[in-house]
């Protein structure tokens, strides 16, 4: 019997990518802007920045998620004063982001159903605390949540078992009664079912590409299905 239900956030509860390319669209042209540098040069050295990041943190930390971590290298590689350009990139960006992320179709009603049928609703997620709870708070999220677990907090990247482990000690229950959605079929849905919850992947409102042996709900707007999914009718 279900007794948790925990939710990736991005591209989960949200469209991530439509929402990312808003926010790099308003860090380009603060970058044209005050740096006087074409577009092409802005998204070249912002990928040079992620490259320099990962090589220094590795990739099994939130940090590596850090945009303001990503803008300061970037004014590092422009040789342009970091004050105020960092904070001012990393306000641009986020600001712009979540101002136009969406939340996925049916997802608000989903959470109503869950939190009505007394089940715990749970977030496990990879990035920084708190840009995660303003995503929530923007979203209208925040009275249905339970619990979260970022990997900033957890030290770990899924689909590290101790993130799962972590998302179980707040969960309340044993791992057969917890069900994991995202959208990543490795970090989110194999990562949760290899420490013994109930993986399933949400496919971001498109049929599957590909077979898989886990579970899918391709919708949050069918609220029946993804109860039977769940294994909660």
């Amino acid at each position: 019997m279900t007794k948790t239900v925990i939710f990736d956030i991005d591209n989960t509860l949200y469209d991530y990518d439509s929402a990312h390319l808003s926010g790099m669209k308003a860090l380009t042209t603060y970058c044209i802007r005050e740096f006087n540098i074409s577009e092409n040069q802005v998204l070249s050295c912002y990928g040079k920045a992620m490259k320099i990041i990962s090589e220094r943190i590795g990739t099994n930390s939130a940090a590596i998620h850090s945009r303001m971590l990503r803008f300061q290298c970037m004014t590092e590689l422009l040789s342009q004063p970091l004050f105020p350009h960092v904070e001012n990139m990393y306000h641009t960006y986020w600001d712009t982001m979540i101002t136009d992320a969406r939340p996925s179709p049916g997802i608000q009603k989903v959470l109503e159903d869950l939190k009505a049928r007394h089940i715990r609703i749970g977030i496990g997620t990879d990035m920084t605390a708190s840009i995660q709870f303003k995503k929530l708070e923007k979203f209208g999220f925040s009275s249905y949540i339970d619990f979260i677990v970022t990997s900033q907090e957890a030290g770990v990247e899924k689909p590290h078992p101790h993130f799962f482990e972590v998302c179980l000690e707040k969960a309340g229950c044993t791992a057969d009664s917890c069900v994991f959605i995202g959208d990543n079929l490795k970090k989110d849905v194999q990562g949760a079912c290899d420490c013994g919850l109930f993986g399933v992947w949400y496919s971001q409102e498109r049929l599957p590409e590909k077979e898989t042996k886990f579970p899918v709900i391709t919708t949050f707007t069918d609220l029946k299905k993804f109860l039977q999914v769940c294994k909660i009718l």
